[in-house]
């Protein structure tokens, strides 16, 4: 039997029904974290996204059988399009000091783009689940250790020293110093170089420097 000329082969079609599902999850996806970003995850509701989305709540679910698998794709999208600097290239830098203040540089030029997000999952992260603020807390300690390495902290020391570089780090340190404070990014990287200096200037670990 000849083919109807008007139809068209079964795997166009296919892959036409799978394009659309992945541009329905992508809208879906941006959606959330527009809300996210703007009002919070506690006030992101599944009737808001959906209208952001311009879908039904019932293609939500679909889509996100449940919050944690939302939450999931969300993050993800929001990592990519918002990569944030990677510790291991701070490691490559062998001068503590100037390790710190590279890694400074970046995250404060990171956190200018990243902050409406950052502050609202970190005032909502109660009402998330709970992989999101263990993420976080894996993330700052791990960040955390790779910039409090090299400097010969002990005991007492350390643990001012690691205190102070998670201060350093905190986007509400940046918005205090540079939104609040009017202080632009340098300024503010090299008053929080020399706080954590000061942290462990007991220790005699370094010495502050410039590079």
């Amino acid at each position: 039997m000849a083919r109807n000329q008007g139809s068209r082969p079964r795997g166009y079609t296919m892959r036409a029904r799978l394009d659309a599902v992945d541009e329905t999850r992508l809208r879906i996806t941006e959606a959330v974290m527009h809300l996210h970003e703007g009002v919070g995850p506690r006030a992101t509701t599944v009737s808001a996204i959906a209208e952001q989305a311009g879908v039904t709540r019932l293609t939500v679910y679909r889509h996100f059988p449940d919050e944690e698998s939302l939450v999931r794709a969300c993050s993800a999208h929001w990592r990519a399009t918002h990569p944030r600097p990677d510790p291991a290239q701070w490691s490559q830098i062998d001068d503590p000091v100037l390790r710190l203040r590279a890694a400074l540089e970046q995250t404060f030029a990171w956190t200018r783009i990243a902050a409406p997000m950052i502050r609202n999952i970190q005032r909502d992260v109660d009402v998330m689940p709970a992989f999101v603020g263990q993420s976080l807390a894996a993330d700052r300690k791990a960040r955390v250790a790779a910039l409090a390495a090299g400097f010969g902290a002990r005991g007492r020391s350390s643990q001012r020293l690691r205190a102070a570089i998670s201060h350093a780090l905190s986007v509400t340190t940046w918005e205090s110093l540079c939104i609040d404070g009017g202080l632009d990014d340098a300024d503010a990287v090299e008053l929080m170089v020399a706080t954590v200096l000061a942290a462990v200037s007991r220790s005699r670990a370094c010495r502050p420097g410039r590079p």
